[in-house]
């Protein structure tokens, strides 16, 4: 099952807890679309930050270095 079609169940389930009387797609709809737009962002965000880290990790490495010379 794909990532969207948990993501519209979840978001029809969610919507259908609150309550009201409205039907489940709109929650659906807006699961979908989040699960689609978690698919880009997620592996970005996380590259961001490992780069980040190896940058961090670099620039302290080289302030090691030029102390112990």
């Amino acid at each position: 099952m794909g990532a969207t079609s948990v993501g519209a169940l979840i978001g029809g389930a969610i919507d259908a807890m609150s309550g009201d009387d409205d039907s489940v797609a709109d929650g659906a709809l807006i699961g979908a679309i989040t699960a689609n737009v978690l698919k880009v962002v997620l592996p970005i965000a996380v590259t961001y930050a490992i780069g980040w880290g190896v940058l961090k990790g670099v620039a302290v490495l080289g302030d090691r270095i030029k102390e112990s010379v």
